[in-house]
């Protein structure tokens, strides 16, 4: 393998765990930003708010961002684990 493709390589890799370590910080102050909202204002005042729903889609879109671009047999568990803890964050 030429030095310019194991450059390309490894760049690529890491640009991957960058977005992945992105996506977790996301998804990580969204929640952040709701359990704020409930010390700040209620339960109450979540529950009656429309940022649940825009929230999950939000972590969808995320989710739909790592799919894209970790593509590689390795990802899969660590894509996998991302989905688990988004999707039954409380």
């Amino acid at each position: 393998m030429s030095e310019q493709l194991k450059i390309i390589m490894f760049l690529k890799g890491m640009i991957s765990d960058l977005i992945f370590i992105n996506s977790i910080i996301a998804t990580e102050l969204i929640k952040m930003n709701e359990n704020l909202a409930v010390q700040r204002h209620g339960e109450d005042f979540l529950k009656e708010s429309k940022c649940i729903p825009e929230h999950q889609k939000l972590a969808s879109h995320i989710i739909d961002i790592v799919d894209k671009y970790n593509k590689t047999h390795n990802d899969e568990p660590r894509k996998d684990d991302l989905k688990k803890h988004v999707l039954k964050h409380d």
